[in-house]
């Protein structure tokens, strides 16, 4: 039997860097060839410094091709590629750290419009109407972005489908990832699922600063942001250091809701952010079995409190059992047709009618 390219490089998918990352994601293999039982290839080294670190290394990627049936020898040399370093391996680049100073509130090239939605308490589904409001938008030809901002508590890879980490070609940008038709980027994506992030003010607002600078969005009709609960660090830094179009605020209909709302309508209103609608989850519960709805959360709290501000009152949307199970599995109920994507198609068509999306 004799060996494969495939079946080397299999091999040296087992040889670790001290970063925990296999040699062939460093892509340090040059020059493989394969000559009846004997493989010889080069390990490149980014420096010749690295290099003189790197004879250990040779020599486990030697013992495991070796290893292999139909190998009878192999031969690895080890090289340095030059003075200069390569590129960080993709996504190497550090997230979080002191913002850079700038001149002013800025926005991502190609990008026309940012929409933060915002709540003043978390629970509310305000992570599950911006995946769903982005697909709907998408649907009716918009190209959209969706950043998720919620540092501590990222729940858009889940609820989009995805948990590939993003690359970065050159160690400084970063390419984000496609999800229903939608461009995202998530903290969650760079970070090790499950390993909390325990980060003071200036990390939070560097982060930040990196997944609207340093994102790679192309060209977009509207960026979403989901935001965090309440009203701290990541809302300050976003009203401020960014060209907002304008903020939705979601909410509950109950009182307890209304009274954080009003917070955070206060806050955006406090830094000069003009806040486009209010949207109503959870506005009530249709039994399927027999149809009747019940106002579980009351009812007309938010309608009430748009008209108290002037403010649209952009849709109400049920709660739904459908939602939160499309939610968990990684595709938003908007990508589908029935009443819940219509629902959310509603409201996508009244923010493009109304120039906000």
């Amino acid at each position: 039997m004799s060996v494969t390219k495939s079946d080397v490089i299999a091999a040296l998918e087992r040889i670790n860097l001290p970063d925990g990352r296999s040699m062939i994601a460093h892509d340090l293999m040059r020059a493989l060839t394969i000559e009846g039982s004997v493989v010889r290839f080069v390990i490149e080294a980014p420096s010749a410094d690295v290099a003189r670190s790197m004879g250990p290394l040779r020599d486990a990627a030697e013992k495991v091709v070796s290893e292999l049936a139909g190998v009878t020898q192999a031969t690895v040399a080890l090289t340095a590629h030059g003075p200069a370093a390569k590129p960080a391996a993709p996504p190497s680049l550090k997230i979080g750290g002191h913002p850079k100073p700038q001149d002013g509130p800025t926005k991502p090239s190609g990008v026309k419009r940012i929409l933060a939605i915002g709540s003043g308490k978390g629970g509310v589904g305000k992570s599950t109407v911006s995946s769903n409001l982005a697909v709907a938008l998408v649907k009716q030809g918009r190209k959209v972005g969706l950043l998720d901002a919620d540092i501590y508590g990222p729940s858009q890879p889940r609820m989009m489908g995805v948990n590939k980490r993003p690359a970065s070609p050159d160690g400084k940008t970063i390419i984000p990832l496609q999800a229903h038709g939608v461009t995202m980027m998530s903290i969650g994506l760079m970070m090790e699922e499950g390993k909390a992030v325990v980060w003071r003010g200036p990390m939070l607002m560097g982060a930040l600063q990196q997944m609207l600078g340093q994102v790679e969005w192309g060209e977009l009709d509207v960026l979403l942001v989901d935001l965090p609960p309440g009203t701290g660090d990541v809302q300050l830094t976003l009203c401020t250091k960014s060209d907002l179009t304008g903020a939705i605020v979601v909410s509950t209909p109950q009182d307890v809701a209304l009274i954080d709302a009003r917070k955070a309508l206060d806050m955006f209103a406090t830094l000069k952010t003009p806040v486009l609608g209010l949207i109503e989850n959870m506005s009530m519960f249709v039994c399927p079995d027999c149809g009747s709805e019940h106002q579980i959360f009351g009812q007309g709290g938010v309608a009430a409190e748009a008209k108290k501000m002037g403010v649209p009152l952009l849709g109400t949307l049920p709660i739904d059992l459908e939602t939160r199970i499309a939610g968990d599995g990684g595709t938003p109920i908007a990508v589908g047709d029935g009443p819940m994507a219509q629902a959310y198609a509603r409201i996508a068509e009244g923010l493009i009618k109304g120039g906000m999306a």
